[in-house]
């Protein structure tokens, strides 16, 4: 019987396989991460469709495993996106699985991830208000939405460097563990959550609440903040749903009681952008 040599692909998955491990190729054609590709695809029409992105601007990435994530390749409209160009990275950034470009911002996710294990998807983009205040160099004020104090708060701002560029990658290490949504002077945001989805839910409350507050100024009467008292009920609440803060080593143990009003209306937020979907 004639013998017949594996090509190297096969030999490198055999090898894995017998070491208990998967092949990344075997991880990329994974059921999961089929439904991540899917979830991406979605995302990236949504931020598309809501004018957050233009051009081939913006990128997308998410964990699969303990070794690996996907992500959106570099020069494609997140409107035009195919789930063959969804590119498979280990945790250096290199591509193991597909035949695209990664996106050449890859490396700002990469940070987040290295940063904050509680980070399972990294979403950048430039929705207009968003950026707008990135132009400026500020963040806007907080104390005058509940939604955006529950899911968000306050919001860092990195300083400007060369987007794609490991210097760039790096502003936003300081500010990753007690923020989930920078602000990333001259260019745009970057949110982090537990799906790309959520993620993504940080980015349209981020812009809803920009454009709130720019077309409160102009209404010409004095912006009414949440009472400072019922901002640290707020406070707990939001510790309790375990999201970061900023704020949260100045919580007093006496708000952390909450209230039965208050989670209805976190509900009833919740409620709100699970309709968005």
């Amino acid at each position: 019987m004639e013998l017949t040599e594996l090509p190297v692909e096969a030999r490198m998955g055999e090898a894995m396989r017998a070491a208990g491990e998967e092949s990344p190729l075997a991880v990329a054609s994974s059921a999961e991460a089929q439904a991540l590709r899917a979830e991406i695809l979605r995302v990236g029409r949504k931020l598309w469709e809501r004018q957050y992105v233009d051009g081939n601007g913006g990128n997308i990435s998410v964990r699969l495993g303990s070794k690996y994530l996907l992500c959106t390749p570099t020069m494609v409209s997140k409107a035009d996106m195919e789930p063959d160009d969804i590119c498979l990275s280990d945790l250096a950034g290199k591509i193991v699985a597909g035949d695209r470009l990664r996106t050449s911002e890859l490396l700002l996710h990469l940070e987040i991830y290295k940063a904050n294990s509680r980070a399972r998807a990294v979403l950048h983009c430039h929705p207009s208000h968003a950026t707008a205040f990135a132009a400026t160099g500020t963040a806007p004020p907080n104390g005058f939405i509940t939604e955006y104090e529950l899911f968000i708060g306050p919001v860092a701002v990195a300083p400007y460097e060369t987007p794609g560029t490991q210097a760039f990658a790096e502003t936003v290490v300081p500010f990753i563990q007690r923020h989930n949504t920078i602000l990333l002077a001259n260019h745009g945001i970057v949110c982090w959550s537990d799906t790309v989805t959520h993620a993504e839910w940080l980015v349209e409350i981020f812009e809803n609440y920009c454009k709130t507050f720019l077309i409160a100024q102009q209404i010409g009467k004095p912006l009414q903040a949440i009472p400072e008292h019922k901002m640290q009920e707020l406070l707990a609440q939001k510790r309790r749903m375990g999201f970061p803060d900023a704020r949260m080593n100045d919580l007093p143990d006496s708000a952390a009681g909450g209230g039965k009003e208050l989670d209805r209306l976190v509900e009833q937020a919740v409620a709100r952008l699970e309709e968005r979907r």
